[in-house]
Parts: C-alpha cells; structure tokens; sequence
C-alpha cells in the first residue's frame, strides 16, 4: 500500500495536546493492524533540544540512535510500536543548516537560495524519507499557526496535498473550545480563526479535534462544522481525560479511526483496544491501593522535565496494579532544610538524572536516608552517581569523595569525566548518546528484573564511574552488577543487604511502555508496595 500521510497541526494556545492526539491516533491505526510511523517538526532555531535548558523545553527524549528530541517523541513511543529515529524530529535549524551546507558546495549551481522551494523542498524530503515502509505517516507540526516561525513547514505539508491527492494525505488540525465560567458558556470563536488561519496559506482542514474540558453540545459541533467548512461527524470533541491513556478509548469512541481511515481509503479490520481497556481500568480501580514514591531533583516544578520518568512509575504500578503518587522534593530544599520530615511518608525514593552541582548534596542526603532507613531506592544517571559517591564517603571513608563535574582538581573523584568526552569542546549532540549493550551479573536486582544477562539501553550523559575505585568500592560490599565490557564501563550498582537498592547510568525510563512497562520501574514499584505493607 502506497503510503498514506495524516498531519496534526494546533491552533489557538500552546499545550494544547497535538502530542497525545497524534500518538493516540497512532496506537489507534495499529489497533487496526496498520504500519504506523511518526515524526515532529519543531519550529525553533536550535539543532536539537540538547543544549536546552528544561525550564524553557521540559525533557529531552533520546532514541536508540543517539538523537535528543522532543518530549513528544516519548509519546508516540509509548503508544505505538513506532522505531524512531534522528529521522522522526527535525528542526528549522537542521533544515536551514542542511540547505546552507548544500548552497557552499554549489548544489545549486548558482541559483538563488529561497524558502519556497528549497527549505520546504528539504523539509518535504526528509518527512517523505522518514515515511518510507509504513502504511500511514503521522506528522505533527510543533507550534501555533499563527506563529511566524510555524510558516515554512505549514507550507511545506500544504504542498503535499497537491503533489499527493485528497487520498494520500489528511489535515487534522487541534484546536480549544474554551469554558467561560462567568458567562457558563463554551465559545467556538477560537476555533473559527485558528481555522481561518490555515485556511489563509491554504489548508483546509478535514478534521478538528476540539480540546475542551466539558461536553461540546450538539449544537455546537453543528456550528464549528458550518463555520470551519468541515463535516460534522469530523468535528471529534476531546474533553479533559482523567488520564491520559484513557485519550485512545475517548478519541475511538468519537470514531475518529473510522473517519480517518474512511477518508485516506483505507481497508481494516476493526480495532483490537482490550489492552488499552486493561490499562485504563487498572489506572481507574487498582486491586493494591497506591504508594508514594519520593523524586528528589531539581527541576520538580516543572514536571514536564521529567515526562518519561513519570510516565515509567505509573507503567510500573500498572504492572502492580496499584497507582503511583509521586512526592515531588526539590534537593535543593533538602540541603536548606535538612532530611527530616521529607522522607518520612514515601514508600520508595528515585533521584533522577540533570546537569550542574545545584541540589546535589540534597540528593546524596536522600540517597542516604533511603539506605540508611532501608527504603527501596531507584537512582537514574546522576542519581547513580549520587549513590555510588554516598557510599563511597558514608560506607568506605572517602570523605573527600565527589564528582569531577563539580569539583574539577583535588578530592576522590569516584565520578569522573568520560575518556572519550575529553577532547570534545562543542556542547551540541556530543554526549554518550543513544543505546549501548549491558552484562548483568546472575542472582542480582537488575538480572531478576531483567530475566536475562543480555541488555541494551539508552544514555545521555558525560560523566562515568571511575574504575580506580572499584576495588574499594566492592571490597566494602557495594555491587556492580551491570557492565559494558566493550569499552569495562560500570552501568548498574547495587546494595545486597537492602530491600532494594539499585542504580543505573542509563535511562531505562526512555523504553517503557503502558502496556509493557520497563522491567526495573515494575520490580522498584513492587518494592515500594512491600515496603508500604511493611511500614
């Protein structure tokens, strides 16, 4: 089958959930048992996100190929069985980099360099190149229409519907029908001028969904479908969702698979959504109650830098039919504060990975806390780090020991900088980036979780475990429990003599999934229900 091309645009407000909408689509047309594969465009300047700060992008998601993207990359993944790639996510930035390095080795022959054709040429290029092998190409537009950056790739998707037909390709736009709560009204008129804007550069849209927090009345939909050109039975009401793998079921239920798939001329079986329903019911009615895991970090006012991580703690209570309440601590309250009061209540603690000294020594005092009071304990990248230098100082007598991020001459560097990171001096894109192997040790946590000594997982970082402390570290009964033997690189670090403490310099997080939740947040989540049991 030819490949069919649906693009999701927004309308009126930012966050207004093209992600999720896109990514449900996405796990809806698989219900179907179509091929479906994704992408982002992003209209910023930046390269990639990497060099980002998380108060202005929230998390950078990383695939198995080493690219840093968007956090809706993490969305398409864990709703779809979509591989992304560095071909899912481009920038303006890419493609203006891209077109420039192909006018200085003249493959333009001479010609004048201009947006229309050539920057909406190589975006066009790469969507079409990313779509290759599946049957529908989901592509989400980042951005606002109206927003004068959004321009270019808004052009560039109107052009697809000329070069490929009415039945190869589909414009969904998402768009908000806010609640006036002093008028006690719904009103349509932002929808009619986010519509109208796309319609000015030439895209009309064939199918709206209509974000709003209530029930969108008949009436209105009637409306929205006489002022925005589109159908009625297109114009899908999305209300607010008590969670977010609940968007399938509700988008399913407004048949929006079945207007798709009728409009791009696609043949389907009917959608197989019982393990989406498993999910949400478990979500809605879990059999073992909730327990409340502590992430100490230090970006916690803004939850969206710790998307992934969130979402992989609610995979592993559903894997444990329980719900996951997350305490949010700022490290940097610890370290003000002291330990006491913060810890008391939790039934599991994970400090997560970040970058910089800020908070660090909050987090070590809450690694040992967790140790200490032997409460089970998750570390991920910094956070390991964090572990393995509490212990080194608390448990071994390195009172000096530390991070050669934070402290660059003197002290016990039990922490330091990647040989090969060494030599770099750009920033962009030169991490330890993407999926390595990993051994595990048989009769460990991480073997247990894993059931297998063969693993591969994601990573973004600099900074590694030094190996000349190994013999100190172990002799003292820390367990390294996980290694990449290529390069002999600790990636996994345990506690025998605790419920369950367990470390990891990779992000597990990045390959979790609702309906196959990451094997270390099920065994961690288990742990924490022991210990609530215990307590």
């Amino acid at each position: 089958m030819k490949t069919k091309f649906i693009f999701i645009t927004g309308g009126v407000v930012s966050s207004i959930g093209k992600g999720l909408a896109a990514a449900s689509l996405g796990a809806l047309l698989e219900a179907r048992g179509l091929r479906v594969t994704m992408q982002k465009l992003d209209p910023y300047i930046n390269v990639d996100p990497g060099t980002m700060s998380p108060f202005q992008h929230g998390e950078v998601f990383v695939t198995d190929d080493g690219a840093e993207t968007d956090l809706d990359l993490g969305h398409y993944e864990r709703y779809t069985s979509a591989k992304l790639s560095k071909k899912s996510n481009f920038t303006t930035g890419q493609v203006y980099f891209s077109v420039i390095e192909k006018e200085r080795r003249g493959d333009y022959l001479g010609g004048t360099v201009q947006v229309i054709p050539h920057i909406t040429d190589e975006m066009k290029s790469k969507i079409i190149e990313n779509a290759k092998g599946a049957d529908v190409a989901i592509v989400e537009v980042g951005g606002t229409v109206g927003d004068i950056e959004s321009l270019p790739f808004l052009e560039a998707i109107r052009q697809f519907r000329f070069d490929l037909g009415h039945g190869n390709t589909l414009y969904v736009h998402v768009t908000l029908v806010p609640y006036i709560r002093t008028a006690g009204e719904l009103k349509t008129k932002p929808t009619q001028h986010s519509v109208m804007e796309l319609r000015k550069i030439g895209i009309q849209p064939d199918i709206l969904i209509c974000r709003c927090e209530r029930e969108l009345p008949q009436e209105m939909r009637k409306k929205i479908s006489l002022f925005c050109n589109v159908e009625e039975k297109n114009v899908i009401p999305c209300v607010d969702a008590e969670h977010i793998y609940a968007v399938p079921l509700a988008l399913n239920k407004e048949k929006l698979d079945e207007q798709v798939v009728e409009k791009l001329n696609i043949w389907t079986k009917a959608p197989d959504l019982t393990h989406w329903h498993d999910v949400v019911e478990t979500l809605r009615h879990p059999g073992h109650g909730e327990v409340r895991i502590a992430v100490v970090g230090k970006y916690v006012d803004l939850t969206e830098s710790y998307k992934s991580l969130a979402e992989a703690l609610t995979h592993g209570g559903i894997a444990n039919d329980c719900r996951v309440y997350l305490k949010y601590i700022d490290s940097e309250k610890i370290e003000r504060d002291g330990i006491d009061g913060h810890l008391d209540d939790v039934d599991g603690v994970l400090v997560p990975g970040g970058f910089g000294e800020r908070g660090t020594e909050g987090k070590v005092q809450a690694i040992e806390f967790a140790r200490t009071h032997k409460i089970p304990f998750f570390g991920i990248c910094l956070g390991m780090q964090m572990a393995v230098l509490e212990y080194a100082r608390n448990v071994c007598g390195l009172k000096e020991a530390c991070s050669s991020e934070f402290r660059k001459d003197g002290g016990e560097p039990v922490i330091h900088l990647m040989e090969e990171q060494k030599s770099v001096s750009k920033k962009g894109g030169t991490m330890r980036l993407g999926a390595n192997p990993c051994t595990l040790s048989k009769g460990t946590l991480a073997h247990d979780a894993y059931n297998t000594l063969e693993i591969s997982e994601r990573h973004r970082h600099r900074y590694e475990f030094n190996n000349a402390y190994r013999d100190i570290l172990t002799s003292n009964g820390l367990v390294l429990s996980g290694i990449y033997k290529d390069k002999d690189l600790v990636e996994v670090v345990e506690i025998p003599d605790h419920p369950w403490f367990l470390g990891c310099q990779f992000h597990p997080e990045f390959k979790s999934k609702p309906l196959v939740p990451h094997p270390l947040f099920k065994n961690f989540v288990g742990a924490a229900l022991v210990h609530r049991n215990t307590r």
